[in-house]
Parts: structure tokens; C-alpha cells; sequence
């Protein structure tokens, strides 16, 4: 019976992302998936990105978190339109919860947002199971949580089209080792976008910068002036 309660949500998750992905479709908006474990600096890489593209494009963020609202709080003060999402302790977001905020950022505004950033809940389990009809997903790591992240957790570096290491200025402070890092996330994910950053320094952020614009002027078709 257990099992077949788990297969019908599911299920249910699964028509609903599909939904999600034709309303994405037909409003030519980019849809990406942000996960990481918690303190990986997800939000901090929202930030600085959030911070270097809204003069360009129009960002919508959906925010999931356990209880608070400090990270939406964050994005808020960036001036892009937010909404915040609480689980109470379940540990990802449900296509049914994007497509509830969904209602706030692009139903009620049509036409406005070329890319809507999903931050999930920190978490490198729950939330690599759970489709939200994002277009792709990115997942964070860093270099303060060792090397091991994809052997450990490799559905969800499995399934994402890029991986954002973070926190590389602190490399010389751990015993992080690059080599089996990659050698592992490669046998995992041959075609994974591999991008070393620091959001904090900025080192590496342009790269980012410049391979997520070129994914939403694919999707949106969007005309950028020279």
C-alpha cells in the first residue's frame, strides 16, 4: 500500500509539471530549477546574477524554505518580483506549489518575465525527484562540502544540465579535491556544464552569467540590443 501511495503522488506531481512546462512553453519564459544542499550559496549566486541580468531580462524568483522568508527577503531588496514558498518541514517544492506562485508571477502578469528562477528547498535528495516542469536544473555545490557530492548524491548531478561549484577561493583552505570531483561528475553526467565560481570574490561569475543568457535568448527568442 505504501507503494502505491508514493507512485500516485508521483503521478500527480508528473501531470501537474507537465501543465507547468506547456504554460512555461507558451509564455516563451525559461524556467530553471536551483537546488543545492543548504549553505552551498545558492541564493548568494541568485543575487549577484539576479544583479547582472535585470537590466536585460525580466526575473521572476520562486523561493522555497522550510519555515523562513529570509532568502526572499534577500531577493526582494534586488527589485525583481518574488514569491516565497514555506514547506513546514517538507523537505522539496511539488509542481503543484510552483504552479500556485506561478498565479502571482505570471498569470496575473502576463507577458512580463523571460526567466523564473525556482530555488529549492536545500536539499540533495527530495528535490531531485520531483519534476516542477522547469526547462532544466542546476544544481550548486562547494568546495567546503568536499568532493564527494556527486558519488554520493548522483541523481541529482545526473540530471542537471549544469553544476555551479562554488566557494573556489577557499580552496587552498580544504583538502577539496578537483580532480575526483570531475572525474565523478563526468562518469555521471558526460554533458553537464561544469562552471568553477566564487560568488563571493566574483571570480568565474561571468562565465555563468554568459552561458545563462544564451539559454534565455534561446527559449524567450528574445531580440537583446547591441
Amino acid at each position: 500500500m505504501q507503494i502505491k501511495v508514493i507512485k500516485n503522488i508521483l503521478t500527480r506531481n508528473e501531470g501537474q509539471a507537465q501543465l507547468n512546462r506547456s504554460l512555461f512553453a507558451e509564455e516563451k519564459i525559461l524556467c530553471i530549477n536551483m537546488m543545492s544542499s543548504p549553505g552551498a550559496g545558492k541564493t548568494t549566486i541568485l543575487e549577484r546574477t539576479i544583479d547582472k541580468l535585470k537590466s536585460v531580462f525580466n526575473i521572476g524568483v520562486i523561493e522555497g524554505d522550510l519555515m523562513t522568508s529570509k532568502d526572499a527577503e534577500r531577493i526582494n531588496s534586488h527589485g525583481v518580483p518574488v514569491v516565497q514558498i514555506n514547506t513546514e518541514g517538507g523537505c522539496h517544492l511539488s509542481a503543484d506549489m510552483i504552479y500556485q506562485a506561478m498565479e502571482e508571477i505570471i498569470i496575473k502578469k502576463p507577458d512580463v518575465q523571460d526567466i523564473i528562477v525556482i530555488e529549492n528547498v536545500g536539499n540533495l535528495v527530495c528535490p531531485g525527484v520531483f519534476d516542477l516542469g522547469e526547462d532544466f536544473k542546476v544544481v550548486v555545490s562547494s568546495v567546503t562540502e568536499g568532493d564527494d557530492k556527486p558519488i554520493k548524491y548522483p541523481r541529482m548531478f545526473s540530471e542537471a544540465k549544469a553544476c555551479i561549484l562554488n566557494k573556489i577561493d577557499l580552496l587552498p583552505y580544504t583538502n577539496f579535491n578537483m580532480d575526483n570531483f570531475l572525474n565523478d561528475l563526468y562518469s555521471l553526467n558526460p554533458k553537464i556544464k561544469m562552471l568553477q565560481v566564487s560568488a563571493f570574490t566574483g571570480e568565474g561569475m561571468d562565465d555563468w552569467y554568459s552561458w545563462l543568457k544564451d539559454e534565455i535568448v534561446w527559449k524567450t527568442k528574445k531580440q537583446l540590443v547591441k
